[in-house]
């Protein structure tokens, strides 16, 4: 991904799904007025309105020290000419950004052309709350930052690998 053109615009978009979580359509939606403070900082939260997220239920999402770096390595090499303005701009338009469904395109793009079969738009969502669910993260800490309303909506996401099945019941 490093070699590409837009490489550091995809990397901040990608990390946006792995490590806080977001839906392909939430990243779509971002402005620089949701990500960047008016001092040209990442904020510590990003606010994700209700007509932004697929439920329309607005959530605060929680931005890592190292998500922190990748957003503010891409806005300061992106110019931001307007704050209303999508956050993550396309070769096309710097005005109307990605929709979901070319988002959803780009990474599929960028998920085969790194090799991985299978990946899709949301498998950064599913690695976010299957990382943590393995760290011993409570699954209603996880439906939470998940923007989910139901623990069984949360608990599809996780995944138990034959390691983790053995592990456990070594723990008897």
């Amino acid at each position: 991904m490093d070699t590409r053109k837009h490489a550091v615009r995809n990397r901040a978009m990608m990390l946006l799904t792995h490590w806080a979580c977001l839906r392909i359509g939430e990243v779509a939606a971002l402005r620089w007025s949701d990500v960047i403070s008016h001092e040209g900082l990442v904020k510590d939260e990003i606010r994700l309105l209700a007509y932004m997220t697929k439920g329309r239920h607005a959530r605060t999402v929680f931005v890592n020290t190292k998500l922190k770096r990748a957003l503010q390595d891409y806005a300061d090499s992106a110019r931001c000419v307007d704050r209303d303005y999508p956050f993550f701009a396309t070769q096309k338009s710097i005005k109307s950004g990605f929709s979901a469904n070319t988002l959803t395109q780009t990474f599929a793009h960028l998920y085969q052309g790194a090799g991985l079969d299978g990946a899709s738009s949301h498998s950064g969502r599913r690695t976010f709350l299957t990382s943590l669910a393995n760290k011993g993260t409570a699954i209603h800490i996880l439906k939470s930052l998940a923007g989910h309303r139901s623990i069984t909506t949360t608990a599809a996401y996780l995944y138990s690998s034959p390691s983790q099945l053995k592990a456990a019941v070594e723990m008897v």
